[in-house]
């Protein structure tokens, strides 16, 4: 009788151990994560880190990966979520500024807070980071053509600039927020900025 070979067993999620090494990298930075740091925070041995991601760079980039394939994006799902374009504006940059003010110890965007600053450093960070605005800037685009389209905005409308003006409006707030500069200060101009973002053509004040 042939002998049946049963394959080991996973010791973890892989999912779950991203999420946990994402908070770790999150809230000490890649250089400041130990591999103790990420061990204890994943529940697992070091020998088990290695066989899974091989080093701490693979857990690093791996992790990176998984805030990034995520579809649960606050400001994204709000945005989505809304029918009118001015408000689906609104909402995404409310969003934002809630997002990164909501947790104190990690104020921010992952990639923003952390995944930016180690650009140069770690090797094929700086390709994820690219891409991730990438993808964001298509995604944001892609809802004001289909406007475009629909009739409410003008045909002349540019979609790409004012994608990429969302995304870094978000950053600014993140930037903020690690300051510890309250939501409140932080949505008292939200009016102007939905503005610039969306009157194409004219300067709008509060």
């Amino acid at each position: 009788m042939a002998e049946i070979k049963v394959g080991r067993p996973r010791e973890f999620d892989v999912g779950d151990a991203l999420d946990a090494a994402i908070e770790v990298f999150w809230a000490k930075g890649y250089d400041g994560a130990s591999l103790t740091d990420l061990t204890e925070a994943l529940g697992i041995t070091r020998p088990s880190l290695y066989a899974a991601f091989k080093d701490k760079r693979g857990l690093y980039l791996a992790s990176i990966a998984q805030y990034m394939a995520s579809e649960e994006c606050p400001p994204l799902v709000a945005f989505d979520s809304e029918k009118d374009i001015r408000r689906a504006v609104r909402a995404f940059l409310s969003s934002a500024v809630d997002y990164a003010t909501s947790n104190d110890k990690q104020r921010g965007c992952f990639l923003g807070a952390c995944v930016a600053t180690s650009c140069g450093e770690v090797d094929g960070v700086e390709e994820l980071l690219r891409q991730a605005i990438t993808e964001t800037d298509k995604r944001l685009a892609a809802r004001f053509e289909m406007e475009k389209e629909a009739g409410n905005l003008p045909q002349d409308f540019p979609s790409v600039a004012r994608a990429r003006l969302m995304f870094d409006l978000r950053q600014g707030y993140a930037l903020r927020a690690r300051a510890g500069i309250s939501a409140r200060q932080l949505k008292s101009d939200l009016k102007s900025r939905v503005g610039l973002v969306i009157e194409f053509g004219k300067c709008v004040t509060r």
